[in-house]
């Protein structure tokens, strides 16, 4: 693929929410939604801690992995989950029940509220990051941004023809950037949806510019349908990128820090 080689362009979308250490009990409005950002690198003594929190299934997972990394950042990112949502519920952590859908999807038990709080997350490298939102679908992902993943025959396989055509008008020194701005947007929309990937990637576009706002460009199974969710980029960090797809408009985002010793 030729790509032009021009100067790099901003990849500053409209102003993203600022990370803030979180009250014990956020307020959560109809119009809000938060987002969390936890860090998966903790002390093993922490970690040890958090394990305690687990259930046996959740335990019984952390056994499979075989490196040590993967194992810990495993424990963090569900111990995290289950501490942030123990906040919005005024519950204990440890004995939380979730249910995953026939694609996977994961969400609370009937038993707080049929649905009343709806969460996402997603990690990748070092972060991991939490959506919480008040009886609307949302879905949320991470991912680190890596020359060497982003390949032109991986945009060619799961990207629409729209997408590609744009990508090939990217100059050299952000088109990795853009491809994972196109990837993480993607990613969230169909987990908001709760399909999973038996929702084909080609059948809906997404803007992928850095510097242009995220949105969901068109949906070719029903035309309506874009108008229907608002996608936002989000800063997690240096080397990520990370985008928020909801149903409906967000009036109001709000990006806390996880600390386990909150």
């Amino acid at each position: 693929m030729n790509r032009p080689n021009r100067e790099p362009l901003s990849n500053a979308s409209p102003p993203v929410a600022a990370w803030r250490t979180a009250p014990e009990r956020p307020p959560l409005g109809s119009d809000e939604v938060h987002v969390w950002r936890a860090s998966l690198d903790q002390p093993p003594s922490q970690v040890e801690s958090l394990f305690q929190i687990l259930s046996a299934d959740e335990r019984a997972r952390a056994a499979c992995f075989y490196f040590q990394r993967d194992r810990e950042h495993f424990i963090v990112a569900r111990a995290a989950l289950r501490m942030i949502l123990g906040r919005y519920l005024d519950a204990e952590p440890r004995l939380l029940r979730f249910r995953v859908s026939h694609y996977g999807k994961p969400s609370l038990a009937d038993e707080y509220g049929d649905g009343a709080i709806r969460f996402n997350l997603s990690h990748s490298g070092r972060l991991a990051l939490y959506a919480i939102a008040r009886n609307r679908e949302l879905g949320i992902d991470l991912e680190l941004v890596r020359e060497d993943l982003a390949d032109e025959e991986v945009a060619r396989r799961f990207f629409s023809t729209l997408e590609v055509a744009v990508l090939r008008s990217i100059p050299e020194p952000i088109w990795a950037r853009a491809f994972f701005n196109c990837w993480t947007r993607k990613e969230a929309y169909i987990k908001a949806l709760g399909e999973g990937l038996s929702h084909p990637l080609h059948e809906f576009d997404v803007s992928l510019v850095p510097g242009d706002p995220a949105a969901l460009v068109s949906t070719r199974r029903d035309p309506r349908e874009a108008s229907c969710w608002s996608l936002r980029a989000l800063d997690p960090g240096a080397d990520y990128a990370a985008a928020l797809a909801v149903r409906g408009h967000v009036l109001r985002l709000k990006c806390w820090n996880w600390c386990v010793e909150q």
